[in-house]
């Protein structure tokens, strides 16, 4: 299937990490759905990429809202008819530089709503379409703030919720085997971006590519991993 016969779901995608993911996407010529929960800039931010190419759509998506992402699938079905890749982005940082002992618990219930429970929503919404096509692509995006040697101090419940998403990657993995839906987990290195902040040494756009390549394997390829810059790295 060629790629713009494919469409591409990325979250988080008004800028940053998930607008390069949509850019380079699009650059490669598939069908890619931008979405986002601020409206008026994830709309701005398609309109910014259908300069280039036709093959960019928008909707509306608040990760935290089971209504939202049934109302996501719908239009995906709807539009479509199929979810060839799911590029998980959407996340917040609430907590940078804060002792464990000392973060809310609102942050923590907010920080895992978001970065864990809205991508289990929504792979749970669209894998099994994927399923039924027989062919998926899911790219959670973690950090390396979420693997077991790095629980170290600073933004505890960012990293409490990375290193869920991580073994809920490893779940969605063992649940699709055999089916040519492929799900692996991302790390996009230290972006300069909003959360990264000024000192990031990585572009947007390298922070991308890896992203990029696990939303696009070829059949047969890796399935329960962790990458960065297209390499495996540790739990």
């Amino acid at each position: 299937m060629r790629p713009e016969e494919r469409l591409i779901i990325v979250t988080g995608t008004n800028r940053g990490i998930g607008l390069a993911v949509g850019r380079q996407l699009a650059q490669q010529g598939y069908r890619v759905l931008l979405t986002s929960r601020d409206e008026a800039k994830g709309q701005a931010a398609a309109a910014s990429l259908r300069h280039a190419t036709p093959h960019v759509f928008y909707h509306p998506l608040d990760v935290t809202s089971q209504e939202s992402i049934a109302r996501l699938r719908d239009f995906v079905g709807r539009e479509f008819g199929r979810a060839d890749a799911l590029v998980n982005n959407a996340a917040v940082c609430l907590d940078d530089g804060r002792d464990v002992l000392d973060v809310e618990m609102d942050i923590f219930r907010t920080t895992i709503e978001t970065n864990v429970f809205g991508p289990l929503l929504l792979c749970q919404a669209f894998i099994p379409l994927m399923r039924e096509q027989k062919y998926g692509r899911v790219v959670n995006v973690s950090s390396g703030a979420g693997q077991i040697a790095n629980m170290v101090h600073g933004k505890p419940s960012y990293r409490m919720s990375k290193i869920a998403l991580n073994g809920l990657t490893l779940m969605l993995a063992y649940s699709v085997r055999g089916t040519n839906v492929l799900v692996n987990a991302a790390c996009p290195g230290w972006v300069h971006t909003d959360m990264g902040g000024p000192a990031a040494p990585r572009s947007p756009e390298q922070g991308a590519d890896g992203i990029v390549w696990l939303a696009t394997l070829p059949d047969g390829g890796p399935s329960g991993g962790f990458f960065r810059d297209r390499k495996p790295i540790p739990w």
